[in-house]
């Protein structure tokens, strides 16, 4: 009998769980494939062109604590959605790998659920671990990869060959009170900066606020003092702000404070799908008024709406554990069940299993859903404003996109899309370029007393 999920895991677990379900049954397009794509031979011969010489770059793929070990080599093909075959397989130019790292959300129903010393550093070393993977991959394979600390290195890099990274960091959780953090990060390579992840942390407030910590939406009311001289502090450093994943409050905050444009690294419509992890139009505008770009995230639930049938499902499930209904998988956790985070660990357990049965059935969304998202965000705030991210290894994939070596596909959909060449160079690098430049250019030396 399969032991029941715990709490932990139901939260960590989703978004894996949505790995497995959206990860089988795509089909692998490179030079040598014979089949048909899904795309008229004409747009297949012009995006495989296109991919080969245009700087494509994916804003959010997540960096495993697993990568680099045995069985995850990062110059071999492995299980994983990133490494460097793949990369080379689809033509990506480089990416955002993210460094993060998330608290011990719950040990059991006499746990503390308020954040402790000790939480706060083991995120930390889970940052560390993060970053020497990164660093690792760097020195092992410097014929085929280089971190990019400015945007001319990327631009150099991709006409060499080689892979960019582009390191960014998502979540202050493990930087506690100490905003010098910000500066020992600059100083080795992070050039965006995310204040928030699930769950509320002294910064900032989340889109997603946890039941396990007792959070509750709009604690800060948007940004604690530490986050707003974070804001400052991020622009003297020229580092780009992140705002994927905080609160409405807290990112109308950063767009009045920060002096430099912004990005939202991995994000989608809340008109797609009315969930408070998505951004609504006038989020959207706040990014584009600060002259920054909102890049898409190849992630199904926050793409398209929950089918019918998998909405009957949980809520037939919510309604046997006396819980009100709900329509969408993501907010299953969300502040609105505070029951519970006091359950027996049997119970929970129950629930979980029935969440991860209904997540296996839900079909997978596809790169035309993907298209449409795009397409929404460039008729709303223009396509001087919008990008591409897969938010791979946390969730992320499509069927058509399952890991970085369909990129091409991404490209073959916005072709067919009616998109011009130039428009797709936009999505994919010039955007987000062009951003990068102007965060760089408006730094400011910080004073080292």
């Amino acid at each position: 009998m399969t032991k029941p999920r715990t709490k932990k895991a139901l939260m960590i677990g989703i978004p894996l769980a949505l790995v497995a379900a959206l990860g089988g049954g795509f089909l692998v397009w490179d030079t040598f494939y014979k089949g048909n794509p899904g795309y008229p031979l004409k747009i297949v011969k012009q995006a495989d062109e296109l991919q080969e010489r245009l700087l494509s770059f994916d804003s959010h793929i997540t960096v495993p604590l697993e990568f680099g070990t045995a069985g995850n080599e990062a110059d071999k093909d492995g299980p994983g959605q990133f490494d460097l075959v793949k990369a080379a397989k689809g033509r990506l130019s480089g990416a955002a790998l993210t460094i993060f790292g998330w608290p011990e959300i719950w040990n059991g129903p006499n746990a503390p659920h308020r954040p402790t010393a000790g939480f706060v550093e083991a995120a930390r070393n889970e940052q560390e671990a993060r970053y020497r993977i990164i660093t690792t991959m760097v020195r092992d394979f410097p014929n085929q990869v280089a971190i990019a600390y400015t945007p001319d290195d990327f631009r150099r890099l991709h006409g060499e060959g080689k892979f960019a990274v582009f390191i960014s960091m998502l979540n202050a959780y493990p930087l506690g009170n100490d905003i010098d953090q910000l500066d020992k990060w600059a100083a080795r390579g992070m050039r965006m900066f995310g204040f928030s992840y699930v769950g509320n942390n002294d910064w900032s407030d989340s889109s997603r606020p946890l039941p396990f910590f007792n959070d509750t939406p709009d604690a800060l009311n948007g940004l604690s003092e530490t986050g707003k001289q974070a804001v400052q502090r991020l622009n003297d450093l020229g580092v780009i702000i992140d705002v994927s994943q905080m609160s409405s409050k807290a990112l109308e905050q950063v767009s009045q404070l920060s002096r430099t444009p912004l990005v939202a690294s991995h994000s989608a419509p809340r008109a797609l799908v009315d969930i408070p992890r998505n951004l609504s139009d006038k989020e959207m505008q706040l990014i584009k008024a600060s002259g920054g770009v909102v890049r898409i995230v190849g992630f199904g639930t926050y793409l398209r709406p929950l089918s019918q049938d998998s909405q009957d499902k949980l809520n037939a499930l919510r309604s046997q554990f006396d819980l009100p209904p709900l329509h969408n998988l993501e907010m299953a956790l969300m502040p609105g069940d505070p029951i519970i985070t006091v359950w027996p660990e049997q119970r929970f357990g129950q629930y979980a299993s029935g969440l991860y049965g209904i997540v296996d059935e839900e079909p997978k969304a596809t790169l035309k859903d993907y298209g449409d998202a795009i397409d929404y965000a460039v008729k709303k705030i223009g396509i001087d404003h919008v990008g591409i991210s897969s938010d791979f290894n946390d969730g992320g994939g499509l069927d058509g996109w399952k890991d970085v070596s369909e990129a091409r596909n991404v490209t073959a959909e916005l072709l067919q899309r009616g998109y011009s060449e130039g428009d797709i160079a936009k999505l994919w690098g010039g955007n987000f370029l062009r951003v990068w430049d102007s965060v760089q250019k408006a730094a400011k030396p910080t004073s080292t007393d």
